[in-house]
């Protein structure tokens, strides 16, 4: 089955691509924030005009994490479906969520900023990851929720520290057979 293109993913994909060189650089010195706040810097304007807001940040947003989670070698899965729960990304695997939720992170990434409808997923997204701390929220604003949040915003962007963040919880829990971030 073919994935549908999508001008954000096809504009995101391009760009890195076109930064290929500078963003291998980057990666062996684990500066993954600078390569998202580059992306988020040359992407974010041109991104929010080729869609609705909320999604096309949410889309770059997912994109760019898979990016990201791909070079640095770290376990995740991207778009899956668990109890016929959707889940935007598992980190290690759903086979680690099964037998020891402690041990596994979800990466909610909501495509509106309508907090009823977050809440709903959230909602949803407990009744597989009875351990709240671990599931991560990623939004196009701040919406204050107690689940640890990153915005993804051309301005007051806390969306840089993710990949940091996400190595320091595989190495925390054990999961991380080769340490490629030492954090």
């Amino acid at each position: 089955m073919q994935e549908e293109t999508n001008p954000v993913k096809e504009y995101l994909f391009d760009y890195l691509l076109k930064s290929d060189e500078k963003i291998q650089k980057l990666i062996p010195d684990e500066k993954f924030s600078e390569i998202i706040d580059d992306v988020i810097e040359n992407c974010y304007d041109k991104i929010i005009t080729l869609g609705e807001k909320d999604e096309s940040v949410g889309i770059l947003a997912t994109g760019l994490l898979h990016f990201l989670l791909t070079n640095t070698l770290l376990n995740s899965q991207r778009k899956v479906e668990y109890n016929g729960i959707e889940i935007d990304i598992v980190i290690p695997d759903l086979k680690t969520l099964e037998k020891d939720p402690k041990q596994t992170l979800i990466i909610c990434i909501p495509k509106t900023s309508e907090k009823k409808e977050i809440e709903k997923k959230l909602t949803e997204i407990y009744k597989i990851q009875p351990e709240k701390q671990n599931i991560w929220l990623v939004l196009s604003q701040d919406l204050d929720f107690k689940n640890k949040s990153y915005v993804i915003d051309k301005k007051n962007s806390t969306f840089s520290e993710i990949i940091y963040d996400i190595a320091q919880f595989v190495n925390v829990h054990g999961q991380s057979k080769f340490k490629i971030l030492r954090v």
